[in-house]
């Protein structure tokens, strides 16, 4: 088992939007005999992108899984998607994965969401190799990329290869450690690879680039900079060893260069993923809590004799039943296993196992410690639920997973289709948790809420076509929150005396605002902390969590305009209560009144998301789009120039940027981009505030 697990990789492929990440991912599996045809994004018949909708808009919506073999190394591979609005399906991928690729284009560098996608690697500390596509492209820029990458990514760019040439001039690459050049026939598709001696033109650069690898490497290892201080003969083996330690302690980012498109340079990125890349056992050991109340942590070993462990990261709704995918970090499960959810406190029944090819699967008995499946069986569990053995509980660190920026109201089309409805939303809620639904208490109206305004879309088009439920939505509108920025001290009083027994409830509290350095994503509910601090029993700990409740309620439908607060601590400071009258229904509602109350002599203010805009535009119409960004509240925060493009990064209101895509299209005549992701929520100036309320 040991010697297997050493020669697994669990890897995923992320970038910004149009590096080029679909089709490296297309390319290994050509190359890996894992398909036989190869898959084309332009084309819409790219293997890992298999739905219908992804296929008629050239992009990855959904991560879709994949096992191949390499050599001697089996390689469970995740192809996650670049748009902002499906974030998720990398948040959920990298914290399962224990190594990436991140790619990056040649020509637009370090983008928007490679930021993103970054950070979230980051987050979950998962080492990284970089492979810089589209090197054949018009402008392609191998030393600036490689300067992004440490200026605005804070990386660790070690460069193993060199480009020979670049553009339509791009021949393939020098590998700096074994010093050698590849070669690829001149045709429109590259597929035979030929290595040879490095051309005389490139000498003193490949000597040059050489000394800076083991120099930064000797940095990043101390076993190599103990024979480099002392002048000692380091061999191809110590630097790949020394590359592969680095790499797995997270102190380097190796740097490889091709065209995916021209099968250039891939099947040397699939050596350095087996190579440089961490096997399950090179990674620590997954923690986690016996239970929800406990606070002692405790570790499962990537081993076959360890109890059983796993974590839902995906729930993929099918004809023939949910397909839950799991990471397996312990033990080994068999079809037909009975589990637990500790999360849930259930019992589950696996009933199947599932080998994924994208939408393709291959049935097996068992699964191991360090394999991705999917698994049919569970009932009760949910993306980021813990599946572990029956007698030895673990619950695993959760997933984080974003909060929408944007709803909409959607109604079925006729009254006949409120329980279809109903259901699928139910449905997609399951498999989408960035997806959320909720009544509007105002109108009355159901509200759904997603990323942005293509994430909505692709919702509408799944409940059309996919689920067959026809209905009728709204337009866009913003996510805003409500929130206080002074302090406010009230009392709140629910007296009911009717005949008999009456309610009796008092209760004083404080709300303030929440210090910045705190972290908004508290296990309260809408961002509410609550503090007890009662005294001498002036009200009985049995009501304190009615209080609490309303306090809650009262927050998730804002008292200003029906928007849920955020950043705000409650403090429960005082009160009254009668012997027989007091109940939890008075103490909620006396903690209702005083929150609101307290709200509205606390300066409360909107909140509006505030997104972060990357538009790329020729430089003919950098005064046209910047005009048009001012008028929409934008801040323009960083300008670049590139060629003959100019790259404009930008703060901007939500609110004022329904439509811009038609609008920047008409400016540049279709020549413009952009991409934009939330970064943060900021005050309403007050005459945008007045119409809210």
């Amino acid at each position: 088992m040991a010697k297997k697990l050493q020669q697994v990789r669990n890897i995923g492929v992320t970038a910004h939007i149009d590096a080029g990440k679909t089709t490296v991912t297309e390319r290994i599996l050509y190359f890996a005999g894992k398909s036989y045809k190869i898959g084309e994004v332009h084309d819409g018949t790219a293997v890992m992108d298999y739905l219908a909708e992804e296929q008629a808009r050239g992009i990855t919506i959904t991560s879709a899984a994949t096992t191949l073999s390499w050599k001697n190394y089996t390689v469970n591979l995740i192809d996650t998607p670049g748009h902002v609005d499906f974030t998720i399906e990398v948040e959920r991928s990298l914290r399962v994965l224990d190594g990436a690729v991140a790619v990056f284009c040649a020509v637009g560098g370090v983008e928007a969401q490679s930021e993103t996608v970054w950070n979230q690697a980051e987050r979950y500390s998962v080492p990284r190799i970089c492979f810089i596509n589209k090197m054949d492209r018009l402008g392609a820029d191998f030393e600036i990329v490689v300067g992004e990458l440490r200026d605005r990514l804070g990386a660790t760019p070690v460069v193993l290869q060199i480009p020979m040439g670049a553009g339509a001039e791009f021949a393939g690459q020098i590998d700096l450690i074994e010093q050698r050049a590849f070669f690829y026939e001149q045709a429109e598709i590259a597929m035979d690879l030929k290595v040879g001696e490095i051309p005389a033109e490139y000498a003193d650069a490949v000597e040059q680039a050489r000394h800076d690898m083991i120099e930064a490497l000797a940095e990043a290892d101390d076993e190599l900079m103990e024979k480099y201080v002392h002048e000692e003969p380091i061999s191809v083996a110590d630097i790949k060893s020394a590359i592969r330690r680095a790499v797995i302690a997270d102190r380097i980012h190796p740097v490889l260069c091709g065209s995916a498109l021209k099968h250039m340079g891939v099947r040397i990125l699939l050596d350095a993923i087996c190579d440089y890349l961490p096997s399950p056992l090179d990674v620590p050991p997954v923690s986690g809590h016996e239970s929800l109340e406990s606070e002692q942590t405790i570790q499962r070993l990537p081993r076959s004799d360890e109890p059983f462990s796993a974590l839902v990261f995906k729930i993929s709704s099918d004809l023939h039943g949910d397909l839950y995918f799991i990471r397996i970090y312990s033990g080994s499960l068999k079809a037909g296993t009975r589990v637990l959810n500790p999360t849930r406190r259930k019992k589950e029944i696996v009933s199947r196992i599932w080998e994924m090819h994208a939408k393709q699967r291959i049935r097996r008995d068992h699964a191991d410690a360090g394999d991705i499946v999917a698994v049919v069986g569970p009932k009760h569990s949910f993306t980021g639920d813990t599946l572990c053995d029956s007698h030895h509980s673990i619950i695993l660190e959760k997933i984080r997973f974003p909060k929408p920026v944007i709803s909409m109201s959607i109604e079925p089309a006729s009254t006949e289709g409120k329980d279809r409805l109903a259901e699928a939303l139910v449905t997609l809620r399951r498999e989408d948790p960035t997806f959320r639904t909720e009544m509007d208490r105002d109108t009355g109206q159901l509200l759904i809420s997603g990323m942005g305004e293509l994430h909505l879309e692709i919702i509408r088009n799944k409940l059309v076509r996919d689920m067959g439920v026809s209905v009728r939505v709204g337009k866009p509108r913003v996510a805003y929150k409500e929130t206080i920025t002074a302090a406010a001290e009230t009392e709140g009083r629910f007296i009911r005396q009717t005949g008999g027994r009456g309610q009796y409830g008092v209760v004083v509290l404080r709300a303030e605002p929440t210090p910045a350095s705190s972290d908004d994503d508290s296990e309260e509910p809408a961002g509410i902390v609550f503090v007890e601090k009662i005294k001498g029993g002036a009200i009985p700990k049995e009501y304190i969590s009615a209080v609490r409740e309303g306090v809650i309620d009262e927050a998730t439908n804002g008292p200003l305009a029906g928007y849920p607060m955020t950043g705000i601590t409650v403090t429960l400071i005082d009160g009254k209560h009668h012997p027989v009258d007091s109940s939890e229904l008075a103490f909620s509602r006396a903690g209702a009144l005083a929150f609101r109350e307290a709200v509205k002599k606390a300066s409360p203010v909107f909140l509006e998301p505030i997104m972060r805009l990357e538009v790329t535009v020729p430089e003919t119409y950098l005064g046209a789009v910047t005009g048009d960004l001012n008028a929409r509240r934008s801040e323009i925060t960083t300008m670049e120039r590139r060629e003959n493009y100019c790259k404009l990064i930008a703060e901007t209101p939500l609110a004022a940027m329904f439509g811009y895509a038609t609008v920047l299209r008409s400016l540049t005549q279709g020549r413009g981009t952009y991409v934009m992701e939330p970064v943060t929520y900021k005050a309403v100036p007050a005459e945008i505030a007045t119409r809210l309320t």
